[in-house]
């Protein structure tokens, strides 16, 4: 596919997502891309690991239920500092963060998605977060100035991005000297069935996008990380199967934890 027409299915998707309807253009309802009602997306992100008191800290409709893990237990996010997350949704690792770091520090969300940069914005003002903001752009070319952020986030979000390693040189360039990576996301670990490969669908599915971690290291590096770190989780099939039932797309991808610092130097 055209990297035009993958942008234009991811946002329509997503956009679908957060305005309550299904669009048809990608993978089952039942995928990691799939509307999901409010205490079946907080049993979802009990399994990837945030706490029930996170789940409760958070403005109602916030989760969706997307993600393939938790950004947020990796991060050691301090009081002070700036967060950027990337695909942020309607929110909620946002204002997770922002409970972190306080009143003296900072949260910038981006999003593609008119739709879902709206619900964010709402859920920001019926709760009154004044430490957050949400910025329309796409993560390959963050509308951030260079040396802003202390910490970058995302939440199974890259694996949707064609060019995922101007993403990674745009997450270098935003970071402070000293800044770390903190990303939740699925790596391919091992070459797609046929039928799978084919199904575009699947890219909106969170698997059709995914790359090797061994290509994931090289991005990294290329763009300047040191440290990096990518741990893939195995435990995480059994969620994943629940992407696409019968499909047997565990045995292709699975969740990483994904790491890296920005030289001090």
């Amino acid at each position: 596919m055209e990297t035009t027409e993958v942008k234009e299915m991811v946002r329509a998707r997503y956009g679908g997502i957060a305005a309550g309807t299904i669009s048809d253009c990608c993978a089952p309802v039942s995928s990691c891309c799939g509307t999901t009602p409010a205490p079946v997306a907080d049993s979802k992100s009990l399994r990837m690991g945030y706490s029930a008191e996170e789940l409760a800290a958070v403005p109602e409709g916030a989760n969706l239920g997307l993600g393939c893990g938790n950004p947020q237990a990796i991060a050691g996010i301090k009081p002070g500092e700036v967060v950027v997350d990337l695909g942020s949704g309607a929110g909620f690792d946002c204002f997770l963060a922002a409970r972190q770091v306080g009143p003296a520090g900072r949260v910038i969300g981006v999003d593609m998605t008119h739709e879902m940069l709206n619900k964010a914005r709402g859920n920001a003002a019926a709760v009154g977060v004044a430490n957050v903001e949400f910025r329309l752009g796409e993560i390959e070319h963050l509308p951030i100035a260079d040396n802003t952020a202390d910490v970058i986030l995302s939440n199974c979000v890259i694996n949707l991005v064609p060019d995922k390693a101007q993403v990674f040189r745009e997450a270098f360039r935003v970071l402070r000297a000293g800044g770390r990576l903190a990303i939740s996301d699925v790596v391919n670990t091992a070459p797609l069935s046929p039928d799978l490969a084919a199904d575009h669908g699947l890219i909106c599915g969170c698997v059709a996008g995914a790359a090797p971690s061994v290509e994931i290291q090289a991005w990294l590096a290329d763009a300047g990380f040191i440290d990096i770190s990518i741990t893939v989780k195995p435990e995480s099939r059994d969620m994943i199967a629940g992407w696409a039932p019968g499909r047997g797309i565990e045995n292709y991808v699975a969740s990483a934890i994904i790491e890296g610092i920005k030289p001090a130097a």
